[in-house]
């Protein structure tokens, strides 16, 4: 078990796995999940020295004191303090979801210390029916009681958008993300990080004209850049997607059939795009 604090004094959660001298690749997972995010891609990483980090608020890093700085560029420089603690000069990013934006962040805020960005499944713009999606459950516990109800109710919900993936799978997503109580279950991150996602969309709402995320997109421009697509997301648009190409046309791009939001990472197109990526550093 490794941990590292923060310039605020919270303790992170992290851990490292494949070749201690490979190229580091920092791992980080989506708005509600943890470094177990990537448990899938793991096996194919092995030749790179991976490190998971569990986000403030998540998993098994400390919940913040102040929600409010469950935010992207809080969590950017929280990696930034992470590769200080290894004694990093830089490092290649792998980003899910929430994970992608802040590698963007970081892109805008401390490319110096960037060697390489993967994007799964997220741009600079983000579907409004996927935030509508996620703000339906964000921090709060399931309907379900246990993991195999859980896992049903997954099942239910996502095998349109991911037709043909095997019950068991669903079992594991709803074994890791959620703890099994004689109550019922429990969330594996802190339910304030709605409260902190509910305050951004309303400081957004009043202003007058709205920040865009394409300015960060555009400090990718020169690394070495990989974007992962569900064709099936909610999240990453089909024309983002293809916006994202128009203006880096230098970068990795694949669309993944029979995926929504999020693919696992183990699917063969897409660990392929990594190693690509990974390839084209210097």
């Amino acid at each position: 078990m490794s941990r590292f604090e923060t310039a605020d004094g919270l303790s992170l959660y992290f851990e490292e796995h494949g070749t201690p001298d490979g190229t580091p690749l920092i791992c980080l997972p989506g708005l509600t999940r943890d470094g177990q995010d990537f448990r899938y891609a793991l096996p194919h990483l092995a030749a790179y020295r991976v490190i998971l980090l569990d986000l403030r608020g998540r998993g098994r890093s400390d919940y913040a004191d102040d929600p409010a700085t469950y935010n992207v560029l809080s969590e950017a420089g929280d990696v930034v303090a992470l590769m200080d603690h290894l004694s990093l000069p830089r490092a290649a990013i792998l980003g899910t979801s929430r994970g992608g934006l802040v590698a963007m962040a970081l892109a805008a805020t401390a490319r110096d210390r960037l060697l390489a960005v993967i994007l799964n499944d997220v741009g600079p713009d983000i579907a409004e029916e996927g935030l509508g999606r996620i703000f339906d459950y964000l921090g709060r516990a399931p309907a379900a009681r246990t993991h195999a109800e859980a896992a049903a109710a997954l099942e239910r919900a996502m095998a349109p958008d991911f037709p043909g993936l095997p019950r068991q799978r669903w079992q594991e997503e709803a074994e890791t993300f959620y703890t099994e109580t004689p109550e019922g279950l429990g969330l594996r991150y802190d339910a304030r990080l709605r409260d902190a996602m509910l305050a951004q969309a309303a400081a957004l709402a009043e202003m007058e004209e709205k920040p865009s995320l394409w300015p960060w997109f555009a400090a990718l421009d020169g690394l070495p850049t990989g974007v992962i697509r569900g064709a099936q997301s909610d999240i990453l648009s089909s024309e983002t997607y293809a916006e994202m190409q128009r203006r880096h046309p230098a970068m990795h791009a694949v669309e993944l059939p029979d995926r929504g939001h999020i693919p696992f990472l183990d699917e063969a197109p897409a660990v392929a795009l990594i190693h690509a990526v990974l390839k084209e550093i210097t």
